[in-house]
């Protein structure tokens, strides 16, 4: 079941940044990706690829302010298994 959230303008910037920054890891830009994805669409979700992805820039020291709001964004849009 998809959730109904979707991607506020705030994190969709974020994401923009880290899209056009050439410092960004791949990981980042796949969950930026993912997040610009769920903009204007509730129906996507994040899939467990960028999810684990996300999780590791989350606890990842080196990853910008912007990586890791996207990052904790995209979970958020996570389905969760019950």
């Amino acid at each position: 079941m998809a959730k109904s959230e979707v991607t506020s303008k705030k994190v969709s910037s974020a994401a923009s940044k880290v899209l056009r920054s050439k410092t960004a890891t791949k990981a980042e830009k796949a969950v930026a990706a993912s997040a610009l994805t769920q903009t204007k669409s509730p129906k996507e979700t994040t899939g467990k690829a960028v999810a684990s992805a996300a999780s590791k820039i989350l606890h990842d020291p080196k990853a910008s302010k912007e990586a890791k709001s996207v990052a904790a964004s995209a979970l958020t849009q996570k389905t969760k298994k019950k």
